[in-house]
């Protein structure tokens, strides 16, 4: 048998990376990696994986089986920068150029380009540079009519040489990156069923903040479909904290519209308004659900009511520190990240509001707001609208859970 063409000895493990953690101070750094420990455990666990782990500097190695499936899942790990199935070696010359050639076979062959990137954790011995060109040989040597390009090759190896042995692999597979998942605390995130507010959770999760979803349900002033996509946007968001639990509230604020129509509150002032009353909502919510911030998927500029003179106004309503990850993002930067994360609906049906005036103010007065806001009753309309609520759990893209609270 031709060398290369059997499996090489050594054990398949998943490799993970990690990025920024590097910048802690060494007891944060410790806490933080043992939360990313704390959670690819608990995404492994919800896919009835039992693995075991080693976290030499920089990295972190798992073994068990189907290296497969715990790589698809690691993936999807906030504060996992990428993933690789590797093949462990010794530090030995002729096991890492083994290891390096099985993988090469079923991906090369004759005119194809390729490359051998090494690393060495220890100045000794060969560099980096003679080690890939050590292992590069073997390849070459082994798989007639090869060219080595190292700038843009068709294929890749990656060689790792650490004081425990080798690492060999073919393929880096992106991770998320960020802060591991509930480092930072939790949020309470305003969801809708539209595109913004979905990523914008995302993006707070991507930095260590554990969610909480709000959604207000504006009954008949809204679209047939809009609840139903903002439970479908909790349930898909809920595979990004996998093993947790995820929670959606639900409040009602169809009469918060039927107030505005019955006292004919100037139409302009319709979405500011109901801008305003999410925020009174939330913060109604927020010693309850443990939260420390409201996050919102506004656009600076993107719709009336987000114009910089409408976030003051809207702001004012608010308690507690308002965060808004999409601020400066252009629609389709945030469409982009909504399809790598799989909240984007091509066809997402009616998901109309029916109270959005024609012309909506730019430029909202806050006492007249305010004035407005008296009038309506703003008080008990919130009160009313924490009462009765409804709760969504979903749990690895799956909803658990749905009730509705008894009205006190």
């Amino acid at each position: 048998m031709a060398a290369g063409n059997a499996e090489p000895a050594g054990t398949r493990l998943v490799m993970a990376r990690y990025g920024e953690l590097f910048l802690k101070s060494e007891p944060v750094k410790r806490h933080f990696i043992g939360m990313l420990l704390r959670n690819i455990r608990k995404a492994l666990a919800a896919a009835g994986r039992t693995c075991k782990y080693e976290t030499p500097r920089g990295r972190i190695l798992i073994y068990g089986d189907d290296p497969e499936q715990v790589a698809a899942i690691v993936s999807r790990i906030f504060g996992i920068v990428d993933v690789s199935i590797c093949i462990r070696t010794t530090a030995d010359l002729a096991a890492l150029s083994e290891a390096g050639l099985f993988l090469a076979l079923p991906n090369l062959s004759a005119g194809m380009s390729f490359a051998v990137r090494a690393k060495r954790q220890y100045k000794t011995g060969l560099n980096s540079q003679e080690l890939g060109m050590e292992v590069g040989s073997h390849i070459y040597d082994h798989i007639p009519g090869l060219t080595v390009d190292l700038d843009e090759p068709e294929y890749e190896v990656f060689v790792e040489v650490r004081d425990f042995g080798g690492l060999v692999y073919d393929k880096r597979i992106p991770g998320p990156g960020g802060l591991p998942w509930g480092t930072q605390g939790r949020v309470l995130v305003l969801l809708s069923a539209g595109i913004d507010s979905p990523v914008a959770s995302w993006l707070a999760m991507k930095r260590g903040c554990e969610i909480t979803h709000l959604y207000l349900d504006a009954g008949r002033w809204a679209g047939t479909d809009v609840t139903a996509a903002a439970i479908d946007n909790h349930r898909k968001l809920s595979l990004w904290c996998s093993g947790n639990p995820a929670s959606l509230v639900i409040a009602n604020n169809e009469p918060l519209f039927d107030r505005m129509s019955q006292l004919k509150v100037p139409p302009r002032y319709r979405c500011v308004i109901c801008k305003r009353f999410m925020q009174m909502v939330a913060g109604r919510m927020m010693a309850h659900e443990g939260a420390l911030a409201i996050v919102t998927g506004e656009n600076l500029g993107q719709v009336a009511s987000q114009t910089l003179a409408n976030l003051g106004v809207i702001a004012d309503a608010a308690t507690v520190p308002i965060l808004r990850p999409l601020i400066t993002y252009d629609k389709e930067e945030t469409i982009t990240i909504a399809r790598r994360i799989g909240t984007f609906e091509a066809k997402p049906g009616d998901l109309a509001c029916r109270a959005v005036p024609k012309m909506p103010a730019t430029a909202a007065v806050l006492d007249e707001v305010k004035e407005l806001e008296q009038q309506m009753g703003m008080d008990e309309l919130v009160e009313t609208a924490c009462t009765g609520l409804r709760f969504v759990t979903a749990l690895d893209g799956r909803i658990m859970e749905d009730r509705t609270a008894p009205q006190s």
